[in-house]
């Protein structure tokens, strides 16, 4: 993606189901802490501003340490953590081999060598850069079942209501993030579980056995139900308890991602197949979805089960996250970008005047290679047929047949993603500098004023670097034309549940709309759409009356508009913007249909009050979040 987009975030758990003396003697002692990091590194994509790591040992006898938890911000987080986790196991086994084999002496002696894990990775998409905004974060009690570590990929739409609930439950938050409302509206809950089954057996046991018996029945599922029934966001929530229990919740939309894996030995859950896959060498079949609205609970004894907690509604999982987040190497994802890139070529033909001979087709680096594939698939496809056609058809000479059969598209690495700079962590006045450095072309493989050059991105949200950099760049190789090619839809609406896209004022598709609007006469528009959306908010009307706007033109006016909004000053090559369809989206990713990005359908009440009260901020000269 030649536009940087941020993104909440990826999370790894681990429960082994055996006693630690089972992994130590066919594994080796460091088996949990070794597939761990290879979950974490595998999703690495998913967040590099920090990354945490916790670890709980069951059944720990007291005076000992049941609970160990590193985070870290430096550069390569992951990294990081596992070095520091990796010092103690070596200065463990140098007080002694043997004792470095035994089950026991490692749970009195060792940090992170308990049999339940959680890691997060996190993009900085909001608030500081800093320790504190790091996962797993940690709700501390002196009775183990009602310790809670929570880590997630998750955003809240209504943070205000549900810190309205906490403060009407007698708590007082320190903070008003969905972080904090969160981890605290759950804890609460599971105070008052661990609560009634202490009410429950006390006069039956002593403290000490009712201790026992709450952990080995406690309820996370009842817990989850009465937690999560009034969030509304998009979110996979993954949390441990001190004694052993642990769980992860998913949204009732399935917006985000949750796989997982089970067998006798081991409950491994993360963000992205892949890693699973990775790291313990299965098959793709052997991993399972997390339901929407359904919470997979692994209770003490490693028993586990998916549990609804919340009523499933309509699944609309990200689409976004297909054709850009997730890695391109879960077979299904691999496929799904091909078809994306394959179901642009009657537009790109159309484009280039079906033009091939002098037409060079590239792609922007680095994760619009697949869908790049896919283009040059389609495109060979159509040349078949050309190629059938005039040979049944026509009355081919050997020349003649030598030449269409011969003829090959041509294909160039023409964008070079030259140094690997971030340039959302810039301020504003410098980013544009930052933004003409981070690509390189190749020349002289372009015919001047002869070749059209098509040039396919995964998608185009702000437009930014194509202005500043892409197309200054292969405008001085000197083509006739250029089309430049996204894979996904226009992005037209703000996200409010884990991707950092909330300003509507940054999307390139609103921007042209506002042109077309005024080009044409039609602001008043602006005002009327702005009333509406006082009035939405004001009434509590769960509509987006942002769409209107766009509805007032063709797919192809907005996308020639934009065109025009990301041409550089001085640019002498005709230039084209070609987007994907909504429609076409569908096609390649008929599971997934989560496209309010580009529709403005969003599948929960806080998605549209997002959308209006991202406008209005728009509207008010305010540049911040909309939730």
């Amino acid at each position: 993606m030649s536009d940087n987009i941020l993104h909440e975030c990826g999370i790894a758990l681990i429960r082994l189901r055996k006693p630690l003396s089972y992994y130590i003697e066919k594994y080796g002692s460091t088996y949990a802490l070794n597939k761990m990091y290879i979950l974490m590194e595998k999703q690495h994509n998913r967040g590099q501003d920090g990354a945490g790591i916790a670890n709980i040992k069951i059944d720990q006898k007291p005076g000992f340490r049941f609970f160990s938890r590193y985070r870290s911000v430096k550069p390569s987080p992951v990294a990081h953590l596992f070095k520091k986790i990796g010092k103690k196991y070596k200065k463990a086994q140098k007080d002694g081999k043997e004792k470095f084999k035994s089950e026991d002496w490692l749970k009195e002696n060792l940090a992170f060598s308990g049999e339940l894990w959680l890691g997060h990775l996190r993009y900085g998409t909001h608030g500081l850069n800093s320790i504190e905004n790091v996962h797993p974060f940690l709700r501390q009690n002196n009775w183990r079942s009602r310790n809670l570590v929570m880590a997630g990929n998750f955003n809240m739409t209504n943070v205000e209501e549900l810190f309205d609930v906490l403060v009407d439950l007698g708590q007082h938050p320190k903070d008003k993030v969905d972080t904090v409302t969160v981890m605290e509206k759950i804890g609460h809950f599971l105070d008052e579980e661990v609560q009634s089954l202490f009410q429950k057996y006390k006069d039956q046991f002593t403290n000490k056995e009712v201790s026992d018996i709450i952990e080995n029945e406690l309820n996370l599922q009842n817990v989850l139900r009465r937690a999560c029934k009034d969030f509304d966001g998009g979110y996979t929530m993954a949390g441990m308890t001190g004694s052993g229990s642990a769980f992860v919740v998913r949204d009732p939309s399935g917006i985000r991602p949750a796989y997982f894996y089970a067998d006798d030995e081991i409950v491994v859950v993360a963000s992205e197949k892949p890693a699973i896959k990775t790291a313990f060498n299965i098959n793709y079949e052997q991993i399972q979805e997390v339901k929407p609205g359904h919470a997979l609970v692994i209770n003490k004894d490693g028993s586990f089960a998916q549990h609804q907690v919340i009523t499933p509604l309509e699944k609309t999982s990200c689409s976004f996250e297909r054709v850009y987040f997730s890695r391109g190497t879960d077979p299904e994802i691999y496929k799904e970008r091909k078809r994306l890139g394959k179901l642009l070529v009657p537009q790109i033909l159309k484009a280039i005047n079906f033009d091939l001979k002098n037409t060079i087709f590239s792609y922007i680096p680095n994760t619009a290679e697949t869908a790049f594939l896919g283009m040059m698939n389609g495109i060979e496809d159509y040349l078949i047929s050309k190629q059938k056609d005039f040979i049944l058809d026509g009355k081919p000479t050997v020349d003649s047949l030598e030449d269409i059969l011969s003829f090959r598209p041509r294909m160039e690495k023409i964008v070079i993603k030259d140094v690997k700079l971030r340039t959302f962590i810039t301020d504003d006045d410098h980013r544009d500098e930052m933004v003409a450095h981070v690509y390189d072309t190749t020349y002289e493989v372009v015919n001047k004023g002869k070749d059209t050059l098509v040039v396919i991105d995964d998608s185009i949200v702000r437009g930014t670097t194509l202005e500043k950099s892409i197309l200054k760049m292969l405008d001085r190789l000197g083509p006739k034309k250029i089309v430049v090619v996204s894979s996904a839809p226009q992005i037209r609406f703000p996200d409010c549940y884990g991707i950092d896209m909330s300003k509507m004022g940054d999307f390139v598709a609103f921007r042209a709309v506002i042109k077309l609007l005024k080009e044409q006469g039609k602001d008043y528009l602006l005002g009327e759409v702005y009333e509406q959306c006082q009035r939405a908010r004001a009434e509590g009307i769960p509509i987006n009356f942002v769409k209107r706007l766009y509805e007032e033109f063709e797919y192809e006016q907005v996308s020639d508009k934009i065109a025009d909004i990301v041409r550089p000053e001085g640019m002498k090559a005709e230039l084209q913007v070609v987007y994907q369809t909504v429609e076409n989206l569908h096609k390649a990713i008929p599971n997934h249909s989560g496209d309010w990005y580009f529709t403005g359908n969003f599948p929960t009440p806080g998605g549209m009050k997002v959308a209006n009260k991202s406008y209005m901020n728009y509207m008010d000269g305010k540049l911040v979040r909309a939730y």
